[in-house]
């Protein structure tokens, strides 16, 4: 990677001749500075109701002093047998991720080089960054650091190098824990709690962009509960403080000296010509994450996650109407898993869980994410929304299994025209019975039930809505149906009963999800 250019600023020409510009006294300059700040405090003063910015702190040196120490410089190399075009795998990174970056750079010296062909090896290396949580050698990074790495190298301040072993990692959240085995005390962070950090709350950076070494940048909190498309559990602190390639894995720390985030990601116009770099948007995984995640790794080396066992979406403006809800907040229950804690608790499909422990759901990203946080047999108290009456439900939390994990996901399937039993023009549904002949067109599995969906008009409140032919629809206005007629049937009554939409209950490819029809 070629060095960045380092420059110093140019002095204006009055600046080095020590005098102001011409036309201006420094007397006369005072005179306006006057003038201004009286036209202020009257209303700075006059309303008492006034909100007054904090000054920023005189320096960051103390703070940055204590901690520095603390930070280290994390590389690795890993020893890949090249394809056959001669290119080293490309592991997959969080969107913005500066190691992805570090990775490509690699490879093209690699072909610069001339070592890109045959079935020659490779060595990959990356450099990330790291903080010390304990005294006795633990420290946190990113998992996409230091992923299928063969040798895992720590770097403290005073250029002592340390090899690492890997504790464990949890990809789900994007963190690892790595131990080193020093002579002596190392100096440790401390983690804080980051649900208590407020949207322009002052924040420092510490890491190793470019390569260059420990470097402290700082800024604010921009933004809370950031979702990036990262992962499920998705619930970023966004800061302004520069982030770049090589800050993955370093800390991000509040005034008073602890940890509230680890900077991960970063979103930049220019990663796809790979030039990424900060335009002032990063993201930091919040410290409560890295504590409870932490915490499991160092205990018995992996994450055991809370499981509700049911597969939930949002409530839309239109999914709310249909169902009476005041307003569109809560996750809706679109299927409730065979035997799972939902089941066993009494939770049904078609119920909104408005609250769990306490903490509002406002939407189906996250409920995920609180009940992932819990420990197994957790004993979670659910308050859920059913045909408009308030519920308490009590469900002990299960363990998560990847094949238990869920959703509602879409499938594409072609509109194929078909002699159909019924169509419903006024919504632009085509719709079959599920014979032999429809169940081999469209793949549906022998045991499921429903009405098939032959074929969506363009431009139809269906299409609107995103319908697909081999849709199955399962429920209309939450009443199971097997015919067409039954369908056309429901959504007569629903538009003659003055309803703006009905709620139907939509199997695709294996999924199931609710979706509300417009009948306007």
């Amino acid at each position: 990677m070629t060095s960045p250019a380092l420059s110093a600023p140019s002095p204006s020409s009055h600046a080095r001749q020590g005098r102001p510009p011409k036309g201006r006294s420094f007397s006369a300059l005072r005179r306006s500075l006057m003038v201004l700040s009286v036209l202020l405090l009257p209303t700075a003063c006059g309303d008492p109701t006034t909100a007054r910015a904090e000054p920023p702190p005189h320096s960051f040196a103390p703070l940055v002093e204590k901690m520095l120490p603390a930070v280290v410089n994390i590389s690795t190399t890993q020893t890949v047998k090249n394809k056959k075009q001669g290119q080293l795998p490309m592991p997959e990174f969080p969107p913005g991720s500066p190691f992805g970056d570090f990775f490509r750079d690699y490879q093209e010296r690699q072909k610069d080089n001339g070592q890109d062909g045959g079935d020659k090896g490779g060595t990959a290396t990356s450099l990330g960054s790291g903080f010390i949580i304990d005294a006795s050698g633990y420290v946190v990074t990113n998992n996409h650091v230091i992923e299928g790495a063969d040798e895992i190298t720590v770097r403290l301040q005073d250029d002592t190098q340390l090899k690492a072993t890997l504790v464990g990692t949890d990809k789900a959240t994007d963190i690892a824990l790595l131990k080193v085995e020093p002579s002596s005390k190392l100096p440790a962070m401390v983690l804080g709690n980051s649900d208590g950090v407020r949207v322009g709350d002052w924040v420092v950076a510490i890491g190793n962009p470019f390569g260059l070494g420990g470097t402290v940048t700082a800024g604010i909190i921009s933004a809370r509960g950031r979702d990036i498309g990262a992962g499920k559990y998705d619930d970023f602190l966004q800061t302004d403080a520069s982030i770049n390639l090589g800050n993955s894995g370093g800390p991000l720390i509040n005034l008073n000296g602890e940890v509230i985030g680890m900077n991960t990601a970063i979103f930049s116009p220019q990663a796809s010509e790979g030039e990424a770099g900060s335009v002032g948007i990063g993201f930091a995984i919040p410290s409560v994450v890295i504590k409870n995640v932490v915490q499991q790794l160092r205990d018995t080396g992996k994450v055991r996650r809370g499981w509700l066992g049911v597969q939930i979406q949002d409530v839309s403006p239109d999914i709310a109407e249909t169902l009476n809800l005041k307003q569109d907040r809560g996750a809706l229950v679109a299927v409730v898993s065979p035997g799972g804690p939902g089941e066993q608790a009494g939770l049904r499909q078609g119920d909104v869980i408005v609250s769990i422990d306490g903490k509002d759901v406002t939407n189906g990203r996250i409920l995920p994410r609180i009940v992932a946080e819990e420990p197994v047999g957790h004993k979670a108290a659910l308050v859920v929304v059913r045909k408009g009456s308030r519920m308490n439900v009590t469900v002990s939390l299960g363990e998560l299994k990847e094949d238990t994990e869920g959703g509602a996901t879409a499938a594409a399937t072609g509109n194929t025209p078909s002699e159909a039993e019924g169509t419903i023009d006024s919504v632009g549904l085509t719709l079959d019975s599920l014979s032999p002949k429809i169940r081999q067109k469209f793949s549906v599995r022998d045991d499921a039930e429903g009405v098939a969906v032959v074929r969506v008009a363009p431009d139809s409140p269906a299409a609107r809505r995103e319908i697909k032919a081999g849709d199955l629809i399962v429920e209309v206005g939450q009443e199971e149906v097997s015919t067409p007629n039954d369908v056309a049937t429901r959504v007569a009554k629903a538009k003659d009963n003055g309803q703006k939409a009905v709620l139907l209950l939509v199997e695709r490819a294996g999924d199931l999800l609710f979706v509300a029809l417009p009948l306007e």
